[in-house]
C-alpha cells in the first residue's frame, strides 16, 4: 500500500505573497549594542536629572536649597540648567522627554538582539526620531552655552548618547537603501560611520572649550 504525503501550506506564504510583502531588515549584533547602550545612557542621564529636578523642587517647599552633586562651579552648574525655562520646553521637565525616548532606543536594540525584523517605514520613523532628538539637543547645547551660561553634565552624556545614536541610523539607513545615497557615500559609511558623531561631538566639545576655557576647571 502506497501512502499520500499532504504538505500543509496553510503556514507558509505563497509565492505572490512573498513577492508582495514588504522587505524587512534587521541589524548586526554590534549595531543593537550601539543603540543598547547609547539609549542606556541617555537614560541614566535623564534618570538622574529628573531624581535632582524632584530634589530641587522638594527643598524648595521646605524653604531650603538643593545642590546636585554635578553642581562643582558656577560653570559646570546642573541645577543652574534644572531651574532654567529652557528645561521645561513642552511644559514639563525635559528629562521626562527622555525617559520615554531613551527607553524606546533600548527595546530597539534589544529586539534587534533578538533578531527581529523591520520594514523600511519603521526604520525611517526611529530614523526621524533621532533627528528630532539631535535637533533638540542642538538647541539646548546653544541655550546651554549662550543663554544659560552653564554646563550641566548629565545634559552632555544625554547629548553624545543622541549624537551617536542619530549618526549610526542615519547610516543604517542609507547603507540598507531606505534613504538615497550615492554609491561613495554608502562605501564611506560602510566603513567610516564613526568619524561622523565623533567630528560632532568634537566640535561641540571646542564651542565649550572656545566658551569657557578654564573656568571649566576653576
Amino acid at each position: 500500500m502506497s501512502k499520500t504525503t499532504v504538505k500543509d501550506v496553510s503556514t507558509e506564504p505563497g509565492p505572490e505573497r512573498a513577492a508582495d510583502a514588504p522587505r524587512t531588515v534587521g541589524g548586526s549584533r554590534a549595531f543593537a549594542l550601539l543603540l543598547v547602550i547609547t539609549g542606556a545612557a541617555g537614560l541614566l542621564a535623564a534618570w538622574v536629572i529628573t531624581i535632582d529636578k524632584f530634589k530641587i523642587l522638594e527643598a524648595k517647599i521646605q524653604g531650603k536649597t538643593f545642590t546636585p552633586g554635578c553642581s562643582v562651579n558656577p560653570v559646570v552648574s546642573c541645577g543652574s540648567v534644572m531651574e532654567s525655562k529652557q528645561a521645561a520646553v513642552f511644559g514639563f521637565p525635559n528629562p521626562m522627554l527622555g525617559l520615554v525616548c531613551y527607553g524606546i532606543v533600548i527595546c530597539v536594540g534589544m529586539s534587534l538582539l533578538a533578531r527581529a525584523r523591520f520594514p523600511r517605514w519603521y526604520w525611517l520613523t526611529f530614523n526621524f526620531g533621532t533627528l528630532f532628538g539631535v535637533g533638540f539637543v542642538t538647541w539646548l547645547q546653544f541655550e546651554s552655552l549662550y543663554r544659560i551660561n552653564a554646563l550641566c553634565l548629565w545634559c552632555s552624556l544625554a547629548w553624545v548618547a543622541t549624537i551617536t545614536m542619530f549618526w549610526f541610523v542615519t547610516s543604517f539607513n542609507v547603507r540598507s537603501g531606505f534613504l538615497s545615497a550615492p554609491r561613495w557615500m554608502k562605501s564611506f559609511l560602510g566603513e567610516f560611520t564613526w568619524v561622523l558623531p565623533v567630528t560632532h561631538c568634537g566640535i561641540i566639545a571646542m564651542l565649550i572649550l572656545t566658551r569657557w576655557g578654564s573656568q571649566l576647571w576653576a
